[in-house]
């Protein structure tokens, strides 16, 4: 049985025993605890928006994975060029939340979910998202009354759903509106070495839907995997303790 598409794993480069010779060199710096967690293994984010509301809400703080994915130069501070591409390079996988730079603006951190590998076919239709023209399974639930994510007036019903990609990961979406500015799309094919990344509050997440501002993510810009939430607050700052390190997938 073949997958429905293979992943473009990058190519080594012939630089890349520069990129290990200087990360030997900085051993002494990289050593101490605070780069080792922080730069090498895992580096805290908070969330500021509700683009990726059901999963990720206003308030929550997030650790993500910098090794996931290997290394490269918006692995460490300032985006130093030590190197180009990335080392001890991993794909990321459908479904998986990571943390990213775009590509028109590489100053700024991003929290979305990859939907789409490369060469993929992606499109929404009234809606619904369609991988390699096959619609993603989905289930709706019960609605939500958390109107203020969607920007509508209180006591608006949102419409909620959860969805599970061709590899099994599911998750829940907000569709708050319909007929929303995203939900008819034409067919978008996922360029070799990028990912096509969604909001999981799909009416109110500018993400690769948006070619203007963020596009396809090059997998060379991708910081980390969102891989726990370890604090969550609500606007009164009071702590959400049922969201007290849980798994993020």
């Amino acid at each position: 049985m073949t997958t429905l598409q293979e992943s473009v794993r990058p190519k080594p480069r012939s630089s890349e025993w520069k990129a290990v010779l200087i990360l030997i060199l900085l051993i002494p710096v990289l050593w101490s605890p605070p780069f080792v967690f922080r730069f090498l293994l895992f580096q805290p984010f908070s969330i500021p928006s509700g683009s990726m509301t059901p999963t990720l809400i206003v308030g929550d703080y997030v650790l993500a994975s910098k090794y996931a994915y290997g290394y490269d130069r918006y692995s460490f501070p300032y985006a130093l060029p030590l190197f180009s591409g990335r080392i001890l390079a991993s794909d990321p996988a459908r479904g998986d939340i990571v943390v990213f730079r775009a590509g028109k603006d590489a100053s700024v951190d991003y929290i979305k979910r990859v939907v789409g590998l490369p060469g993929d076919r992606i499109q929404m239709q009234q809606g619904e998202l369609v991988i390699n023209d096959r619609p993603v399974a989905r289930e709706r639930l019960k609605d939500s009354l958390n109107a203020a994510v969607c920007g509508l007036d209180p006591g608006a019903r949102v419409k909620r759903w959860r969805e599970a990609l061709p590899n099994g990961v599911s998750y829940e979406t907000y569709d708050c509106i319909d007929n929303g500015y995203y939900d008819n799309t034409l067919v978008y094919t996922v360029p070799a070495g990028h990912v096509f990344v969604l909001g999981d509050n799909r009416d109110n997440s500018t993400d690769s839907r948006v070619m203007t501002s963020i596009g396809y993510v090059p997998m060379d810009h991708l910081v980390g995997r969102v891989s726990r939430i370890f604090w969550s607050m609500t606007e009164d700052g009071d702590p959400r303790m049922e969201r007290f390190w849980k798994a993020v997938r």
